[in-house]
């Protein structure tokens, strides 16, 4: 690529993930740059910076000027993630209605495994000691049945004080009716504590639901003081090298806010990283030609599957992150333990096992040399000959097979009495398996047909599982983007801005609900209208999008459906019974339907980077640079393999599986008979081996 082409203004994306943080530079022409960096656990800042600069001279600039030829620069990270995994949030205290303060802990009973009785549910983020009960009481209406009692708010500010809490969480009953005593609790906290974090579940989680509540707006207060220094720490040091315009930080929902707006609601950033895939979703699907897209995005420890349908990425209300609900409107990701940095290990029965457990980006698979000495999925594929020996991920790291063979026998091969080809082999098929699997959740679970999607293999591990999934799952095709290894920091790059306002609304459907709807909706779409218009955005830029919550009397889960088609009650029951049909295989006709929530979506669109589209003149067939032994799957084995540098591959190129690929942030490997060519943009799109007759 000649970096004079990426020119100013312009856009730039940059994903933290486990391994690595990716950085995407989109410049005025559509023209783009990719780059990677080691991720930096102990500062996320230093590997932020470290990909910026690292960017800046591939394009032959300093980071000052980069910066300063910026328009768009917007950031995902998994900080508010692995907080809560990794239980290093702050110490909380939450203050409820005097008598429910153990309600955080009963739950709703239910368990992930029914006939699993004996795992535990995973401990509170708040201790029983720092669950105080506060005198006051709001009604099911929203009517104040006992005023709040500002002494017993002023006794507990004390013991948390004494017990060293850093954030305090409100969470009284019926808060989302009316929350004007959580509000007046916040009022006294800051006077007689002018330093403590304070989050009412109200404005985090106006939901009907106590335990919902409860514990999304603990996870906001648990995580806040741990995420919110850093945004603002990395926004100050990115203004002081030269960055004009505000930080975007990507949200759960898939949309992006400046840092000060997400400072408000930090658990709004539990899937940042993972949900900016959806940008890139929207993107290739115009490469694709399809609208039904399912994405499979496999980083170094986990895999991240997110479907789109009829254009439309598919959402949820409520997310579980290792056992705590969080209650937030949310791009529906399913993510399994399956990564390049995935450890495979041999179980106390004898039986082959891959993850959960991930060798991250230090000490790492055993091959990168960093001190890393167990077997994972990347040392896996270079036994098989699928990677090459040498440098790696854009320079790096470097390769080194010996490693990773002797990391297979020592852990794998030896304890099944397998060859090493084997072993590495056997982990391949299960990590793929897994993948499979989590597919199948999101669509054939879900009532879609699978077969109708296309399947994008993305990130920097996914591409070489592309083909043997696709295959699996009888997907109409795979498309790889060329700029597959850095998916979510591209996605970044064509993001929205995006807010998200609910409401509890708990009524019967029925013919005199129409107009008490639409001004409702009139009403929260105005406040979601300001909101935008604050960030400078016209009325033209502004899209909203109504959806109802809804249910059967008595049903456990509601049904969400957009109202795009209007609020007339027919059109509404039908969208409710239809997606009850496909949920649930069965529906009531004419059955009482009840609502439990009104949504809005307000997204402030940003202007989406053009493709760089060529022209595509008559189909070539290139030549190979060269050959290699690779293990393609179980029906072909080890073959020697033709293998192309992507830099030489052009808009209407084609290739016969098998194949190897070899592209800056990826390697893409093409199963025998599948057949590959390059579109009009310059991606991947791979046919299955029955639609060109090939053996």
């Amino acid at each position: 690529m000649n970096v004079d082409e990426v020119a100013p203004p312009f856009r730039i994306g940059i994903d933290i993930g486990g391994t690595f943080t990716d950085i995407v530079v989109a410049g005025a022409e559509g023209r783009l740059l990719a780059h990677k960096a080691p991720s930096t656990p102990e500062d996320r800042t230093i590997g932020v910076l470290d990909a910026i600069a690292g960017a800046a001279r591939a394009l032959g600039r300093d980071t000052e000027a980069l910066l300063r030829d910026t328009d768009l620069l917007v950031h995902g990270s998994t900080v508010a993630t692995n907080t809560l995994l990794e239980k290093k949030g702050a110490r909380v205290g939450l203050l409820t209605t005097e008598g429910f303060r153990d309600s955080l802990e009963i739950r709703r009973g239910l368990r992930r495994e029914v006939w699993d009785h004996r795992t535990p549910f995973p401990p509170p983020l708040v201790p029983r000691r720092l669950r105080l009960g506060v005198m006051e009481r709001i009604g099911a209406a929203g009517e104040v049945l006992k005023p709040l009692d500002r002494d017993s708010v002023l006794r507990a500010i004390e013991r948390f004080r004494a017990e060293g809490v850093e954030a305090i969480a409100i969470c009284f009953l019926n808060s989302f009716r009316n929350p004007v005593h959580e509000h007046a609790c916040r009022a006294i906290i800051q006077q007689a504590w002018p330093d403590a974090w304070v989050s009412c579940s109200g404005d985090i989680a106006p939901i009907m639901g106590e335990y919902e509540r409860s514990t999304t707006v603990v996870a906001n207060a648990y995580v806040g003081p741990r995420v919110v220094p850093y945004l603002r720490s990395l926004e100050a040091r990115l203004s002081g090298l030269g960055l004009r315009h505000p930080l975007l930080i990507v949200q759960s929902n898939g949309g992006a806010l400046s840092v000060p707006e997400v400072a408000h609601q930090p658990v709004q950033m539990v899937l940042s990283g993972p949900a900016a895939g959806v940008g890139a979703i929207r993107y290739f699907g115009r490469d694709t030609g399809s609208s039904d897209l399912v994405s499979i995005e496999v980083g170094g420890t986990s895999c991240d599957v997110t479907l789109m349908r009829d254009g439309v990425v598919q959402m949820t209300d409520q997310l579980d992150v290792e056992g705590h609900c969080i209650a937030i409107p949310s791009v529906e990701i399913h993510t399994i333990g399956a990564g390049g940095g995935t450890i495979g290990h041999v179980d106390a029965g004898g039986m082959l096992q891959a993850g959960p457990g991930g060798a991250g980006a230090r000490p790492g698979p055993a091959s990168y040399g960093l001190g890393g000495t167990l077997p994972t999925v990347t040392d896996a594929q270079l036994v098989l000959g699928r990677l090459a020996p040498g440098p790696y991920a854009g320079g790096a790291i470097s390769l080194d097979l010996d490693k990773a063979a002797r990391a297979i026998e020592q852990y794998i091969a030896g304890p099944l009495g397998l060859t090493v080809e084997q072993a590495a082999a056997g982990l391949i098929r299960l990590v793929e398996q897994n993948i499979q699997h989590a597919v199948e959740r999101v669509s054939i679970e879900r009532g879609y047909d699978i077969r109708n999607f296309t399947l994008i293999a993305a990130g920097g591990a996914g591409p070489l599982h592309g083909a043997s999934v696709g295959r699996a799952l009888g997907c109409a095709a795979v498309y790889v983007p060329r700029l597959a290894g850095v998916f979510c920091a591209f996605g970044m790059c064509n993001t929205d801005v995006r807010l998200d306002r609910i409401r509890s609304w708990y009524k019967r459907l029925d013919e005199g609900q129409s107009s008490l709807l639409e001004a409702a909706f009139g009403e929260m779409e105005a406040q979601a209208s300001a909101a935008l218009a604050r960030q400078g955005f016209s009325r033209e830029a502004i899209q909203l999008e109504r959806g109802l919550a809804l249910r059967y009397p008595g049903q456990q889960w509601p049904v969400s459906i957009p109202c795009e088609d209007g609020l007339a009650v027919e059109v509404i029951r039908r969208g409710f019974e239809e997606a009850h049909q496909r949920l649930y295989g069965h529906h009531q006709p004419s059955g009482e339907i009840e609502a439990l929530g009104l949504k809005v979506a307000a997204r402030g669109h940003l202007p989406m980077a053009a493709p760089a589209l060529a022209e595509v003149e008559a189909r070539r067939w290139p030549e190979p640079l060269g050959r290699r032994p690779v293990w393609i799957n179980d029906r072909t084995g080890t073959v020697s393999t033709p293998i192309h540098d992507g830099r030489h591959l052009l808009p209407g190129d084609a290739v016969i599986g098998p194949a190897i690929i070899d592209e800056a942030t990826t390697t893409l490997l093409v199963e025998g008979g599948q057949r590959l060519r390059v579109t009009a943009a310059g991606n991947y799109l791979i046919e299955p081996a029955q639609k060109d007759g090939a053996a």
